[in-house]
């Protein structure tokens, strides 16, 4: 059959036409996420250091990622939805559903990427030797019921994270590490309570953003994550948010926390290790431990999470094999101090004692970060033991400080001698900052006074308090 040349060209130029509309809709086929849906985003290091952006979106379809000029749209992690009712640690009249009706989305970056955005708000990138390391712990604002305690999540002045937050970015980090506990608004504040009236409570998306992403937006936007798993991430409480938000490592069916059947999956996650660089022939890097599941008193070997937790501590020692000073991280002390002097956690301990009887730890290890107690607190040991600092003074209901003259007999671990001890109730955060041979450690209030300054070098730590 012949067709008029009329017709041949009038059809070329319509299938040029949708050809071009195709190529240009490829790759994009949504408008970019406005600024007002685009609620949160930042970057966070997982394992050995692999770096992925992370947003949250109000949109219906994830925002896109531009890294050195090359766009891609962002995966989703986590859809948009209101999870059923499951047991939590509140009695069932204080608990909800969780609702998260906003997308989080991911996506890696580049080793070697040296600019990238999403919908064109900057990403900070990871840094190759990051020197200025900032250290915060237990920073939401609590309320619970069954302790009839409710913090005035309305001052800034008796809920400091803002200020916190506001002090630490002044620092220009290179890296931000979280110890833990990020989420403390379980239940509904209190009749007649102005100080906490309006809040959000429950563990659904506004309530993460009030404790959390709101409060911590300068600081996600100044420097990378190593974001820690604190017992208040658990799955009896903000687990769910936990894994949607935060977790670096892929989100699973059956780990996501959503249903309590599945508890034992997603409690328990494996230790990873994030490289810092080898600097005047040391390599360094950090180990994130899990402990969000861990008990306060000691386990017998035949418990379940013992066993967990013991062929996880093997995987310390793996980890720990290549570097030669090693920073280890979790939530829980385990040779810090609780309130009244009471020792470090006897159920990590006890573990730890089945593999280094003595130092816990193997010699690699040279210092342990934790939050957890709500102070801050540097332990060095006349012993041979990793220095522990303990960083929880972020911004929850602190602790009661304890005394600066501590008991003769008082240790957080029986083999363990204490030199120096020093610690302070000043809502505030730490800075780690490697020098050639050195590492400095400070901790400062959260109006950005010094409190205490530490110096490890050569497996030794010595720290002065400032006055």
């Amino acid at each position: 059959m012949n067709y008029p040349l009329s017709l041949i060209l009038q059809s070329l130029a319509i299938f040029a036409s949708l050809s071009a509309l195709a190529a240009c809709c490829s790759l994009d086929r949504h408008p970019p996420v406005s600024a007002g849906q685009l609620q949160s985003s930042w970057v966070v290091l997982g394992e050995q250091g692999q770096a992925q952006a992370r947003a949250i979106t109000g949109a219906p379809f994830c925002p896109s990622l531009t890294q050195d000029g090359v766009t891609q749209r962002m995966s989703v992690r986590a859809a948009a939805g209101t999870m059923a009712q499951r047991t939590t640690a509140s009695k069932d009249a204080d608990s909800k559903p969780a609702a998260f009706p906003v997308l989080t989305c991911e996506a890696q970056l580049k080793a070697d990427v040296q600019s990238a955005s999403i919908d064109g708000v900057a990403l900070p990138l990871p840094k190759a030797n990051p020197q200025k390391i900032i250290v915060i712990g237990d920073t939401g604002c609590r309320m619970k019921k069954a302790d009839n305690y409710f913090q005035d999540c309305n001052d800034s002045a008796k809920w400091a994270f803002q200020e916190v937050i506001k002090t630490a970015v002044r620092f220009q980090p290179d890296l931000v590490i979280h110890v833990g506990d990020y989420h403390y608004r379980e239940n509904a504040c209190a009749n007649g309570n102005a100080n906490c009236a309006g809040s959000p409570w429950g563990y659904g998306w506004d309530t993460w953003r009030a404790d959390f992403f709101a409060p911590a937006a300068p600081l996600l936007a100044a420097a990378p994550w190593v974001m820690v798993r604190g017992n208040h991430e658990s799955c009896l409480r903000a687990g769910q948010g936990w894994w949607r938000f935060i977790d670096p490592r892929p989100l699973l069916p059956g780990r996501d926390c959503n249903r309590e059947q599945d508890d034992s999956a997603g409690d328990y996650s494996a230790p990873y290790a994030v490289p810092l660089s080898r600097v005047a022939g040391e390599q360094a890097q950090l180990i994130v431990f899990d402990s969000s599941k861990v008990p306060g008193k000691a386990m017998a070997s035949s418990d379940p999470a013992y066993q967990i937790y013991m062929a996880q501590f093997k995987q310390v020692e793996q980890l720990a094999a290549p570097a030669e000073f090693n920073i280890f991280i979790n939530h829980h002390p385990i040779l810090g101090f609780a309130p009244a002097f009471k020792p470090g956690n006897a159920a990590l301990q006890n573990i730890l004692q089945d593999i280094h009887a003595k130092r816990l730890f193997p010699r690699k290890v040279q210092a342990l970060l934790a939050g957890h107690v709500h102070l801050f607190e540097a332990i060095t040991f006349a012993s041979d033991h990793p220095t522990q600092f303990v960083s929880g003074n972020g911004g929850s209901s602190l602790d009661q400080a304890l005394p600066s003259q501590r008991p003769a007999a008082a240790t957080p671990f029986s083999a363990a001698q204490v030199a120096q001890f020093s610690n302070s109730n000043e809502a505030g955060f730490m800075t780690m900052e490697r020098l050639d041979k050195s590492w400095k450690m400070e901790a400062w209030d959260q109006h950005g006074k010094r409190l205490t300054s530490c110096v490890m070098q050569d497996k030794k730590t010595r720290c002065d308090e400032i006055e």
